[in-house]
C-alpha cells in the first residue's frame, strides 16, 4: 500500500489556504498547517474540515509556528515530513504594506527564505524530495513593462509588498537552480471568492451591499475607481497550485483569466445584483489611495492552460453575484432579484461568530 501524501501548508487559515485544504483532503491527503497563536479564533475557514486530531481518521492537523521563527519552521518540517509545501502565508494587504513595511518584508521576503532553506537543509541530510510552491503575485508587475503580463514581462513592483514578493520569486528561483529542489513560482493575478477578507476591496464591495439593503450601513467610501484588476475565483486558482508540484520539472506559472476590468465595474455588478445604483451610495476618500497606484494588471495564462491544463470555471459577473449572494445570505436576506447563482459548492463562506474552533 503506497504511502499517503503529506502536504505542509503555510497560510492555512486564509482564502486560499482553506480552498487548498479542502482540495487536498478529497483527493486523499494528510493536510497539515501552520498557524499563529491569537487570543481570539481566528480558525474559521476550516473549521467545517476540522476533527479532533485524538479522532483515527482525522487528516487535517494544526501546528503553532510564523514564518518570522526559522527554528520553528524546522521543527515543524521534520515532525511532519511533508510530501509538498505550499507557502501561502503573508501579510497579504498591499495598502497596509506602505504602513508596516517591515514586517511585510520579514514575513513575505525572509519568511520565504526561512522556508527554504529549513527545506533545503532537510532535503539533504534525509535524501526526501519534498515538492515546493511559492504564492507569487500580480503585484510584481507593478508598472507594469508589457501588455499582457506574461512568465517573461519583468518586474516592477509598486510596494513594500511587491518588492517582498519579488524577493521570494527569486529566492525561489535561485534554490531551485542553485539546490535543485523542486520549486515553483505560481504568479496568481487577483483572485476572491465569499472566503475573501473583509478589507480587501472585491469583499468590502459585496459586504458593504449587504449592509445597505439590511439598513445597517448608509455609504460606502472607497479609493481609486479606474485600478484594472484581473480578477477569478479562488478556488479556480488552488487547483493550479496542486497541478504544479504534479508536473516533471518546476516551473513558473502565471495564472489569470486573461480579462481586466475597472473596480467600477465590479461596483455596477454588485449593486446592480439588488437593483441599487452604486453612484447613490460610493463616495470618495483619500486615505484608500496607495502612495504608488498599481493602474492595470491583466495576465496571459496561455502557459498555465497548455502545460497544466488549468482553465478557470467561473466568469466574472459570476464571481460578483457569488460573493454577493454569500454576503446577502450571511445576514438572513435572499437575492432580491429572486435569482440564485453558487455556480460551485462553497462551504464555509462567510465568517461566523467567535465559538468553538479548530486549535492544534
Amino acid at each position: 500500500m503506497s504511502e499517503r501524501k503529506r502536504a505542509l501548508i503555510t497560510g492555512i487559515t486564509g482564502q486560499d489556504g482553506s480552498y487548498l485544504s479542502e482540495m487536498l483532503l478529497e483527493k486523499g491527503y494528510e493536510v497539515h498547517g501552520i498557524i499563529r497563536r491569537t487570543s481570539t479564533f481566528n480558525t474559521d475557514r476550516i473549521d467545517h474540515i476540522y476533527e479532533d486530531p485524538h479522532n483515527e481518521n482525522a487528516r487535517l492537523f494544526l501546528h503553532y509556528g510564523d514564518l518570522t521563527d526559522g527554528t520553528t519552521l524546522r521543527r515543524i518540517l521534520e515532525h511532519v515530513q511533508p510530501h509538498e509545501i505550499y507557502n501561502l502565508g503573508a501579510q497579504s494587504h498591499v495598502r497596509v504594506s506602505f504602513d508596516a513595511p517591515e514586517y511585510t518584508a520579514d514575513a513575505v521576503g525572509m519568511g520565504t527564505l526561512r522556508l527554504l532553506e529549513a527545506l533545503r537543509d532537510y532535503q539533504q541530510r534525509t535524501g526526501n524530495e519534498v515538492r515546493f510552491y511559492q504564492a507569487g503575485s500580480s503585484e510584481m508587475y507593478g508598472k507594469v513593462q508589457a501588455v499582457p503580463q506574461s512568465e517573461s514581462t519583468p518586474f516592477y513592483p509598486r510596494s513594500p509588498y511587491a518588492c517582498a514578493k519579488v524577493y521570494a520569486h527569486w529566492q525561489t528561483v535561485n534554490y531551485r537552480e542553485s539546490y535543485g529542489l523542486f520549486a515553483c513560482n505560481g504568479i496568481l493575478f487577483n483572485h476572491e471568492s465569499p472566503r475573501r477578507g473583509e478589507t480587501f476591496v472585491t469583499r468590502k464591495i459585496t459586504r458593504a451591499v449587504a449592509r445597505i439593503v439590511a439598513g445597517q450601513q448608509k455609504k460606502l467610501y472607497m479609493g481609486n475607481l479606474d485600478a484594472k484588476r484581473d480578477w477569478g475565483y479562488a478556488k479556480d486558482y488552488v487547483q493550479a497550485m496542486w497541478l504544479m508540484l504534479q508536473q516533471d520539472q518546476p516551473d513558473d506559472y502565471v495564472v489569470a483569466t486573461g480579462e481586466t476590468h475597472e473596480v467600477r465595474e465590479f461596483l455596477e455588478l454588485a449593486f446592480g445584483y439588488v437593483n441599487l445604483n452604486w453612484q447613490d451610495y460610493v463616495e470618495f476618500d483619500e486615505r484608500y489611495l496607495r502612495p504608488a497606484e498599481v493602474d492595470l494588471l491583466i495576465g496571459d495564462p496561455t502557459k498555465a492552460k497548455t502545460q497544466l491544463g488549468w482553465q478557470p470555471s467561473v466568469s466574472f459577473e459570476q464571481l460578483v453575484y457569488l460573493m454577493v449572494e454569500a454576503d446577502l445570505k450571511a445576514l438572513g436576506l435572499i437575492p432580491l432579484n429572486g435569482n440564485s447563482v453558487q455556480p460551485v459548492l462553497d462551504h464555509a463562506t462567510i465568517r461566523q461568530a467567535a465559538g468553538t474552533s479548530a486549535t492544534p
